[in-house]
């Protein structure tokens, strides 16, 4: 199994900015994409930016120029840094990861993983 623990959300005021992280932890054999979501109240959980193992990007257009994401994949860590915060960031945010695994109950030896975070709340607001 794999698990994700993120950290670093909390309460900023508007302009401000956060740093998340997601570090995954298991017997893990690979990881492919690491993406973060958010799911504000009310709403469905959308992607906010995904990033493969090779460093290629994809950001949802609401945050495009504003948020960053990044990886280290020795640290197998994936971050988000968000700048220039708007209260319509509000929300809470998801890790997600996705990738291979050692599992020894398994016929050859290994298989994917889909794996989400817990959440970690992020509130913009004066």
């Amino acid at each position: 199994q794999v698990q994700l623990v993120e950290s670093g959300g909390g309460l900023v005021q508007p302009g401000g900015s956060l740093r998340l992280s997601c570090a995954a932890s298991g017997s893990i054999i690979s990881i492919n994409a690491m993406g973060w979501y958010r799911q504000a109240p009310g709403k469905q959980r959308e992607l906010v930016a995904a990033i493969t193992s090779g460093g290629s990007t994809n950001y949802a257009d609401s945050v495009k120029g504003r948020f960053t994401i990044s990886r280290e994949n020795a640290k197998n860590t994936v971050y988000l840094q968000m700048n220039s915060l708007k209260p319509e960031d509000t929300a809470v945010y998801y890790c997600n990861g996705e990738g291979r695994y050692y599992d020894s109950s398994s016929l050859y030896g290994s298989a994917d993983f889909d794996s989400w975070g817990q959440g970690t709340q992020v509130t913009v607001s004066s």
